[in-house]
């Protein structure tokens, strides 16, 4: 072989390297966006770069100053981002709002593309439904749910379904009319469900995909127990189980799930909270590991996240501990893509925390990694590149 042929062949493979250096770098650069509450010190949404490699938080500052961006969505095209606005009152009328935002890449900044009535006062949580043609948005105070189309400019369009709930439970301060805190499509997009805390209920309904609209399932409910207060819910990866996760009892309830029939069967209910626990708590937020194996779940008063272990056969869940959140009131958390680590939002102490899952037990173990933010109550990934 010639002496050119060699350079030409170490020259090849040196670019190859190079080639595969810089994909994986990208696989694990992310962008982090933080929705927050801005009745104290906070502007709006703020952004960060995650880098999973070297569990490296870098803040970016303020993306958007918008009012009270409590819960985030992004679109399965990255390139839109969008925010209920968790207010009463919107342009004079008794309803929140919904924020339409571009998303620009290299520095995290969001450009605002439009804002709407959510149709209910303090909407509290929005997410796509599987098509990525559709947010859905649950209004707490309100008590009502809505869906909206998103046109492929990233502007969102007036509602193409709203449903208002009724009804009311047995804690007469929390739960005397309808709140609705959740609301998402399933995992094959044919139904959507809504936790309402206000009815003690999992409304089905019947969602379609090409017109965004929503009619009552039959059967239209699953109940929990009466003052569970359900808020948020988590499918398993394989779609046959769901997890809610209840506020005002601080539990959680699985149940089976017929894709079939969009129907919900309860198998049972265990708590969030450390025995021997007395004092006030709010459960909060609730999410299921990627690989299926682990549960996890936020306390508001204990001010820690329940680990749990899921039964492969049966779902059954077993407590793994408890880990400090290192915070006050840890309103939310997310695990990154790449499922090594859990981001915890402690709303009342302004700081995002990092722990490191081990991924054989799902034990918790903080990377020393603490970050302030005025009022922390969303993070949402997304990939940087």
């Amino acid at each position: 072989m010639t002496i050119s042929r060699r350079l030409a062949l170490l020259w090849c493979f040196l670019l190859a390297s190079l080639v595969t250096v810089a994909a994986n770098s990208a696989q694990h650069k992310f962008l982090l966006f933080v929705g927050t509450y801005t009745d104290k010190e906070s502007k709006g949404i703020y952004a960060y770069s995650f880098d999973s490699a070297s569990s490296e938080l870098t803040p970016l500052g303020v993306a958007a100053e918008t009012i009270n961006p409590s819960f985030l969505a992004i679109d399965p095209s990255r390139r839109f981002l969008y925010a209920v606005n968790e207010v009463q009152n919107y342009k004079g009328v008794s309803s929140g709002s919904v924020s339409a935002f571009s998303i620009d890449r290299s520095t995290g900044k969001l450009q605002l593309l439009n804002r709407i009535a959510s149709r209910g006062a303090d909407p509290c949580y929005i997410a796509f439904d599987k098509t990525g043609k559709y947010v859905l948005v649950a209004n707490y105070t309100g008590g009502s749910v809505a869906v909206f189309p998103v046109w492929p400019t990233g502007q969102i369009g007036e509602s193409s379904a709203f449903v208002q709930h009724a009804g009311s439970s047995v804690n007469h301060e929390r739960q005397a009319g309808p709140h609705a805190h959740w609301i998402e499509t399933t995992p094959d997009n044919r139904f959507a469900i809504a936790a309402d805390l206000g009815l003690d209920e999992l409304l089905v309904y019947r969602f379609s995909g090409a017109a965004g609209a929503l009619t009552p399932n039959d059967p239209p409910y699953a109940n929990l127990d009466p003052g569970a207060g359900p808020r948020h819910l988590a499918f398993h990866p394989e779609g046959k189980l769901a997890f809610v996760v209840n506020e005002l009892q601080s539990t959680i309830t699985t149940f089976s799930y017929d894709p079939n029939r969009g129907a919900l069967h309860k198998l049972n209910t265990v708590s969030t909270l450390p025995k021997g626990f007395t004092s006030n708590n709010d459960a909060a937020e609730i999410e299921v590991h990627p690989n299926g194996k682990f549960l996890f779940a936020s306390n508001r008063g204990n001010d820690s996240i329940a680990v749990f272990s899921i039964g492969n056969i049966t779902g059954a869940l077993t407590l793994v501990d408890h880990f400090s959140t290192q915070g006050k009131t840890p309103r939310n958390f997310t695990i990154d893509p790449t499922g090594k680590f859990l981001l915890v939002a402690n709303q009342d102490s302004n700081s995002i925390v990092v722990f490191r899952i081990d991924r054989n037990s799902g034990k918790l173990t903080p990377t020393g990694q603490v970050f302030n933010v005025p009022s922390p109550v969303c993070l949402k990934f997304m990939p940087a590149e």
